[in-house]
């Protein structure tokens, strides 16, 4: 590792996280694929037309959140209904649709984490907010009060405090909506860090692509997986395309340092991102839209793994409009891996 890669490099504090989990799901082999599962015997359900179950063995935990990024060539999103503890495990219901609202069939990547406890390594925090502000559920590594506050209709502004990462724009978010009723797709307005912490602006919008007030979830990071350790894992990465690509400080390799992630152009609406030396076993990779408009994020393929070297290489994120067409548009990328 390059000195000055990892500015944070304590041991994690054992309540980031208290449980973890993810799977990646292949629709039409009708099977989770393993290197992008943990841990290896979770398992998902179609329980009815575009609707799974995911278990998530002795992962259960109150709280939480979850993301799920769609894996389909055609547009796709998908997002959570809901998720609970029983018992030792940890329940997760998600839905997935088609461009114009109707729910579908189609491969995916989901993610959950919970945490609690005081102040920890990395700068790391979500929130589960309910359309008034409400929080569900909160986490903040600095150990201050995440809030969410409606700034009108389908419009939000979190806050994070003590998450003071230095710059003006720093670390990587993903944002997933909450809805068991109705088709309903979040992003990343804009955000600003500054010496109070993190100031995040999110949309969410119906599957018409009218803003609408619903539940959803909000994951920031910096020097620090998805799921809030430090070290470990040694293996994650981040990436923002504005477009183009953001500041260094979005666009992160826990191995090489800031600004060593790449991303290459594959078609209108296409990009090819590359992690270097990340490419470690059991592995996930969210997706979500970045900027002002309703356009969507998902995942044409898998990722996969370097045949020259442990490079994880997204190919690609897809972007559409809300009507289907392939776009060029913002989006932020999260890799990471369980070692």
């Amino acid at each position: 590792m390059l000195a000055g890669a990892l500015t944070i490099i304590q041991p994690a504090n054992a309540a980031v996280p208290d449980r973890k989990a993810w799977v990646l799901w292949n629709q039409t082999a009708s099977t989770v694929i393993p290197t992008g599962t943990w841990p290896a015997p979770s398992s998902v359900i179609p329980v009815a037309f575009g609707r799974y179950q995911l278990k998530f063995p002795g992962q259960g935990a109150p709280g939480g959140v979850v993301h799920v990024t769609a894996i389909n060539n055609a547009p796709h999103w998908c997002q959570a209904e809901n998720w609970f503890q029983s018992g030792p495990d940890e329940i997760v219901n998600i839905r997935c649709y088609r461009v114009g609202g109707a729910l579908d069939v189609t491969s995916f990547s989901a993610f959950f984490v919970s945490a609690s406890g005081g102040p920890a390594p990395g700068l790391f925090g979500y929130v589960d907010s309910q359309p008034n502000g409400a929080l569900v559920s909160t986490y903040n590594s600095a150990g201050a009060p995440n809030t969410s506050t409606p700034l009108g209709v389908g419009q939000w502004q979190v806050k994070f405090p003590g998450l003071v990462a230095g710059g003006t724009l720093d670390g990587s978010l993903q944002a997933t909506a909450v809805n068991p009723q109705q088709g309903a797709r979040c992003k990343v307005r804009v955000w600003s860090s500054s010496g109070a912490g993190q100031d995040v602006r999110v949309l969410c919008f119906d599957a018409g692509g009218a803003l609408l007030n619903t539940r959803f979830t909000l994951t920031y990071q910096y020097k620090a997986s998805l799921y809030g350790a430090a070290v470990p894992p040694k293996y994650f990465g981040f990436f923002l395309n504005q477009p183009p690509a953001g500041p260094p400080s979005t666009n992160m390799n826990s191995v090489l340092g800031l600004g060593a992630n790449t991303i290459l152009p594959a078609g209108v609406g296409l990009s090819m991102v590359t992690f270097p030396k990340i490419a470690f076993t059991q592995n996930t990779v969210q997706v979500t839209a970045y900027g002002s408009n309703s356009n969507f994020c998902g995942l044409n393929t898998f990722w996969t793994n370097s045949t020259s070297g442990p490079d994880l290489i997204v190919r690609d994120v897809n972007c559409f409009t809300n009507a289907g067409a392939l776009v060029n548009t913002g989006f932020t990328v999260s890799a990471n891996s369980i070692l």
